[in-house]
This record gives structure tokens, sequence and C-alpha cells, in this order.
């Protein structure tokens, strides 16, 4: 197993959960996230991971925001994504002091997305792992994702595939030869 596919323990999660928050803390208090020094911390955090991390309130998206590929030590990406899913995801208001308590922190790690080759859309579809697989969705500019846990939501892989072209900002029925399919699959932890 390579040190990308290493699965963290219970601690790393924790530890990753406490960053978010803390990360989410600093935002309301100081307005940027919190500072992060990769080197204070177990290799397993400065391994270069990509995240989401989603905000939950009373069972409600709240925030969500990620990468889709890494770009930086794994404990940065939580702190810098939590801080931006409570304050600068642009389908809510940023959060305030009242709702922090309230809040649920949910941390997606993704694997390095693998490129699908498909003849058509039916092709497409047998491929993908329903309740597994995330799928980042592009054609040109059109660009969309959606993590495995969307696929609570769309059961099916004709739905969570025709959701995604309409996250993209592509028509429902779309489809083009040059449409491009990658998935993922995400370890994934929250709070209790």
């Amino acid at each position: 197993m390579s040190s990308i596919d290493q699965a963290l323990n219970q601690q790393h999660r924790l530890t990753l959960l406490q960053t978010a928050r803390a990360s989410i803390h600093t935002g309301l208090l100081e307005g940027h996230p919190l500072h992060v020094e990769p080197a204070d911390f177990e290799p397993a955090l400065q391994t270069q991971r990509a995240t989401f991390v989603t905000l939950n309130k009373n069972g409600e998206l709240r925030g969500c925001i990620g990468h889709l590929e890494a770009i930086q030590p794994l404990i940065k990406d939580v702190a810098d994504n939590a801080f931006s899913a409570a304050f600068q995801d642009p389908r809510f208001p940023p959060l305030n002091k009242n709702e922090f308590n309230q809040i649920k922190i949910h941390i997606s790690v993704l694997s390095p997305p693998e490129p699908l080759s498909f003849t058509s859309e039916e092709n497409l579809l047998q491929q993908i792992r329903p309740g597994i697989d995330g799928l980042i969705l592009q054609d040109g500019y059109y660009r969309g994702t959606f993590l495995p846990s969307v696929w609570e939501q769309l059961p099916t892989r004709e739905n969570f595939l025709t959701h995604l072209k309409i996250k993209a900002g592509l028509p429902a029925n779309y489809w083009s030869d040059s449409l491009q399919v990658s998935r993922y699959t995400t370890e994934s932890f929250a709070e209790d």
C-alpha cells in the first residue's frame, strides 16, 4: 500500500476534525484560517492529499468546499477548506458565532482521480460504482463533482450522472465525445 492510499488511524482523524473546528473558530475571531505548520504533525498528515470539508447544521448542508487534486499537505488542506466552507461557500452567508456550536464537521479525503474510458453514456453508466465512486465530469469550461456521499440522495447511476451534468452547468441529457469523467473514492469521517 503506498502512502497515498494509507488509511488514517483514529488519532489522525481526530486531529483533522479538531484542526477543522479550530480553523473555523480562528475565522470567527480573526477572519482567517488557522495557521498550521505541517512539520509539527505526523507524516500521514503531511502527505499531499485532496480534501472536502462539509458543514451540516440540524442535518442540513451549511457549507462544503474542497479540492479535487492534492495541492498541499493534508493538515493544511483541511484547515483551509474548513475555513472556506464556513465563510466562503457562495451558497450560504458566512457562519456566525451563534452557529458555531450547532455545526457538525464532516471530512472527506480523496484518492487520486482515475480517468474513465467509455464509448457511450450507457458504457459509462456500467462502469460507475454506486455508493463507492465520486465523479468529476468535465467538458471544456464546464466542470462538476459529486462526492460518494451524494449517492444517499441520488441512489441510481442515471440520476447521479444526470444531476452531475446539471451541477456542471450542462443540460440533463447532454452528451459529447469530448466529455471527460474521472472517478475517485473517499475516506470519510465526521464529528459525533
